[in-house]
């Protein structure tokens, strides 16, 4: 895995991501490997981009040769994203700039500030820098003043440049319009998450006992005062109840993907097993990271259901398919890069806390079917997925708005740490 981060994954985005006219990174690199440098950047796309260089900088500084540039990468983000799509005059991240960096699209969907809280935090992590974790907590602060939902709970999905209602709230064109979604909720969790595991950090000065350590680059200098850790906490906590509460289904163990304000579910019966395995995870590490025993006590049993639920997507080889419509009976049967990896970190983390050996071996077999079936050896990168017959998927982008160094790198680095502390 070490060996498809760094020569596979990290290389591809050193290479021939970054976009030495214009700055920061290159929008668009097509499914049969051409650049399109006129390309417009989005807010997902960097800072994923940020936080997977921060990331592999702070687990690998220690033994990899590569570490300086890895750190480069993540300052180049840091520096192109707090440049250019941080609004600094009404707050928040725009959704997307032109190849210029020039503001382009400007709505506040809420899941790339999230995102821009995942990766600042996460650079904030790896290097102590002020500046990142001081915009992420702005960014924080952004996210309860204006989505948050004081009469129903929740986060609402997408507001104006200057936090105004607008009607269509989609995150994308795949997505039904309903003010609140389990993705959108999933990706605020997980920056949330990441933000107080920082603030943890920064307070003590040394690593928590929850989380790796292996490389990690301690802030020095830096202190993270108790009312913000406070209100993280908060947060966190109120979005754990949320999952449990709300957005799981009691009588199916799978996540409900779009509500109504009040929370009522939407857009029919729908299943996303990429989701529920991510899922599975990502609340398992919130409820480990808020260090809360009574809160990991009622949330253990629902991690497992969660992971149970989503082996209605498993085939035969170790493969998740994407997503089912049980009104109408469509299957998007395909096998999706992201997917995949979060399926072997969903398995992996049933492994190494609850001792499933099954898990490990769907962990194994999937790790297995990425290898042979999606990583591109020689033009470097995964390709977006292979259809249900075998057959690659040479339409959706290698680089692009939503495919990005995120869910694969994250998957090796998840897997090294927890192997080796």
């Amino acid at each position: 895995m070490l060996d498809v981060l760094e020569n596979n994954i990290l290389r591809f985005w050193l290479n021939k991501m970054q976009d030495q006219g214009n700055g920061g990174f290159y929008g668009r690199i097509d499914a049969r490997g051409m650049l399109h440098p006129e390309a417009e950047k989005g807010a997902i796309l960097n800072a994923r981009i940020l936080w997977a260089f921060s990331a592999a900088y702070r687990v690998l500084s220690g033994s990899a040769a590569e570490a300086p540039a890895y750190l480069d990468a993540a300052t180049r983000a840091k520096d192109y994203f707090i440049d250019h799509f941080i609004d600094h005059e009404y707050g928040g991240v725009y959704w997307s700039v032109d190849y210029k960096g020039r503001p382009l699209d400007t709505k506040k969907q809420f899941y790339a500030i999230g995102f821009a809280i995942y990766g600042l935090s996460e650079y904030a992590r790896a290097t102590g820098d002020r500046e990142a974790l001081d915009y992420a907590l702005s960014l924080y602060d952004s996210i309860e003043e204006h989505a948050f939902d004081r009469e129903h709970n929740g986060y609402i999905e997408a507001l104006t440049r200057d936090w105004q209602p607008m009607a269509d709230m989609r995150l994308s064109e795949l997505d039904a319009n309903y003010p609140k979604s389990q993705n959108t909720h999933l990706h605020i969790i997980e920056p949330y998450t990441n933000l107080l595991r920082c603030l943890k950090e920064m307070q003590s000065q040394q690593s928590c006992d929850y989380v790796p350590v292996i490389g990690s680059v301690l802030p020095i200098g830096i202190t993270a005062p108790n009312e913000d850790i406070a209100c993280v906490e908060a947060s966190l906590r109120n979005l754990i109840d949320i999952f449990t509460d709300k957005i799981l289904n009691p009588e199916t163990h799978h996540l409900d993907l779009f509500f109504d304000m009040d929370w009522t579910r939407g857009a029919g019966h729908l299943e996303s097993y990429g989701h529920d395995i991510e899922c599975s995870w990502l609340l398992h590490e919130a409820a480990l990271v808020l260090g809360d025993k009574q809160v990991l006590k009622k949330v253990e049993p629902i991690v497992r259901e969660v992971a149970k639920a989503s082996e209605k997507g498993l085939r035969s080889d170790g493969s998740m398919i994407h997503e089912a419509n049980l009104d109408t009976g469509r299957v998007d049967d395909d096998l999706h890069w992201w997917v995949q990896a979060e399926n072997v970190v969903g398995w992996f983390n049933l492994w190494q806390h609850f001792g499933d050996e099954q898990a490990l071996d769907r962990a194994e077999q999937c790790w297995h079917y990425i290898k042979t079936q999606l990583i591109d050896y020689e033009g470097g990168e995964w390709y977006w997925s292979r259809h249900a017959d075998g057959s690659l998927n040479t339409v959706d982008d290698k680089a692009g708005f939503w495919k990005c160094p995120y869910h694969n790198s994250r998957m090796c680095l998840e897997i090294n740490e927890r192997l080796t502390t």
